[in-house]
């Protein structure tokens, strides 16, 4: 009897538990995910707060940009992102002087700090860790190394070295340095190439996309951020797009996009209706993360001379495979396609890349070797002979412009400005190349080649000693 009480005055007490919520240490165990933690400072240091009243008053541009982004949002003040350590060798020494003038606001001692003028993707990843740790992976990091290991304009030395500046690097980027005055050698700076080689050691500059002080992902995500350097006779991204149905659809309707979407929220269907660059490349869709590596979803290196995939080619091989990767590029497609179209398109993409490879690259290239070969092509100086120049242009425009052209469905550059033209420069070189070799002649050779006295030396902090 006494067993049949305790039995149900146990049975009363868990009854009485499980309608109150209380639940045995084995029932309290939800399968919920870690929850981050954010820590916001809402005070601002009396050192921020300097630099902003004194960029307001001699910066208003700057303050302007910085007062509507998102970063001002958080509290992200001047210092941190500018904050560096006395030591460092990016600290901008000429910033100190401001500290002891009594006709600037905050301009006081007591507020001296190092700062260093360049925010690099170091300086970033402090808050930005990820997005940091793919962008050095990418072709944009480390494109200059590509271009030293491609680009005959460099390893002849056939341009001057502020024409580099101006043209190469500004997209590519420098590698900063210091000059004898302690400031920054105006040969290497302003740059902000996505391949720049900072100071500390960083590569890159994230405000190649995300330009100062608004950092905002509105712009990255937009075309108009990308043509600044993808655009022109070699590689024509930008006029690409504007002429496919998805820059067309981008212009007609870019008025309805939410540009301003969080980050890793930005949905085809609900937040734009036809992909930009950053949608097919960089942004998440579906089931395929965002990334800043654009090297990923690639399953072709059509800036090649000779088409390969990314994990053979030579200048920065990939570390993927570009069958995953195709299958990424495949599911960001399939937020507005079917897999029968899809699958149709790779297929003629794949065509056209077989087709450069083996009707215009391939043959062009063993005569080419050919004529070094029999001495009539002289193999010192670039450029300086006509064969050498038409070669150069039908791999690095017409054959880029066939190749990309076909990718971005721009029917125009893949066939008028692209395949076509890849003929006419193919039957030009072929020509000429072939009478060289029947009557042994050798090549002309231009004797006044202008402004050909660019430094033949690869980076030693990219290359080494090599």
């Amino acid at each position: 009897m006494r067993r049949r009480i305790g039995f149900i005055l146990f049975s009363v007490l868990m009854s009485g538990l499980m309608t109150t919520g209380v639940m045995t240490p084995a029932m309290a165990q939800p399968n919920f995910p870690k929850v981050k933690e954010y820590r916001i400072e809402r005070n601002v240091p009396p050192e921020a707060v300097a630099c902003i009243e004194c960029h307001r008053a001699t910066n208003p541009g700057i303050f302007d940009d910085w007062a509507r982004s998102r970063h001002a949002s958080a509290n992200i003040t001047c210092l941190d992102c500018h904050l560096a350590q006395s030591g460092d060798p990016d600290v901008a020494k000429g910033h100190e002087k401001y500290y002891g003038r009594s006709d600037l606001p905050y301009g006081e001692e007591k507020y001296k700090v190092p700062i260093a003028a360049i925010v690099t993707p170091k300086d970033c990843s402090r808050c930005h860790p990820d997005e940091v740790t793919q962008y050095s992976k990418s072709k944009h990091a480390n494109t200059i190394e590509i271009i030293w290991k491609l680009d005959p304009w460099l390893n002849k030395g056939m341009n001057s070295d502020n024409e580099r500046k101006a043209g190469c690097y500004h997209c590519h980027g420098t590698v900063v340095a210091i000059n004898d005055s302690g400031k920054l050698d105006p040969t290497t700076w302003p740059n902000v190439g996505v391949g720049r080689l900072n100071l500390d050691g960083s590569k890159g500059a994230c405000t190649s996309c995300h330009t100062r002080h608004r950092f905002a992902v509105s712009e990255a995500r937009k075309p108009e951020a990308c043509d600044s350097c993808h655009l022109g006779p070699d590689h024509p991204q930008i006029e690409i797009y504007e002429e496919s149905k998805h820059g067309t659809l981008y212009n007609a309707f870019n008025d309805e996009f939410n540009f301003n979407a969080a980050p890793g929220t930005w949905t085809p269907g609900s937040d734009y209706r036809a992909p930009t660059c950053a949608a097919c490349h960089m942004s998440g869709s579906g089931k395929v993360m965002g990334t800043h590596d654009v090297t990923e979803r690639l399953s072709w290196e059509t800036q090649a001379p000779l088409t390969v995939r990314p994990a053979d080619f030579k200048p920065l091989p990939a570390g993927n495979d570009w069958q995953v990767e195709r299958e990424k590029m495949k599911n960001v497609c399939r937020a507005c396609h079917g897999d029968s179209w899809i699958n149709d398109f790779y297929q003629g993409f794949d065509k056209a890349v077989e087709e450069y490879n083996e009707v215009y690259f391939k043959p062009a290239k063993a005569t080419l070797d050919d004529l070094y070969g029999k001495g009539l092509l002289d193999n010192g100086a670039y450029f300086d002979e006509h064969l050498e120049l038409q070669f150069y242009e039908l791999w690095h425009h017409e054959g880029r412009r066939a190749r990309m052209g076909t990718m971005m469905m721009a029917p125009d550059y893949a066939w008028w400005h692209g395949f076509y033209e890849c003929k006419a420069r193919f039957n030009e070189f072929m020509e000429e190349a072939d009478h060289l070799i029947e009557t042994g002649q050798k090549a002309y050779l231009y004797p006044k080649y202008p402004n050909a006295t660019g430094d033949t030396r690869k980076p030693t902090k990219i290359f080494g000693n090599k």
